[in-house]
C-alpha cells in the first residue's frame, strides 16, 4: 500500500469511529519529526465537527504502520479537543 493510501485509510477509519459525515473536514498527515527522543516520523489527524470545534491526535508512527487500533475510542473524543490556539492550516 502507497502513503497515500495509508493516510486515506487512517482518514475512513477516524470518519467511521467519530462518526464524521462526508462534509466535515479530515486532514491526515505524515510529518517528520525532529525532536530528540521521538520518532523519526509521526501522523497526525485533525478534524472539525459541527460545532467548529477542532480535534487533533497523534501517532508516532508512519502513516502507513497506523492500524485501525491506533485510532482512540470515541467516548476519548473531549480529550482530543485541540485548544492549542495554535492556527491550522
Amino acid at each position: 500500500m502507497g502513503n497515500t493510501q495509508c493516510l486515506e485509510q487512517i482518514e475512513t477509519w477516524v470518519r467511521d469511529r467519530f462518526q464524521l459525515s462526508a462534509d466535515m473536514i479530515v486532514l491526515v498527515s505524515e510529518l517528520q519529526n525532529s525532536t530528540p527522543g521521538f520518532p523519526e516520523k509521526e501522523t497526525v489527524v485533525l478534524f472539525w465537527l459541527a460545532s467548529d470545534e477542532r480535534y487533533r491526535f497523534r501517532v508516532f508512527k508512519p502513516a502507513c504502520l497506523v492500524t485501525q487500533n491506533d485510532i482512540p475510542i470515541r467516548w476519548l473524543l473531549p480529550s482530543l479537543l485541540d485548544d492549542s490556539g495554535e492556527n491550522c492550516c
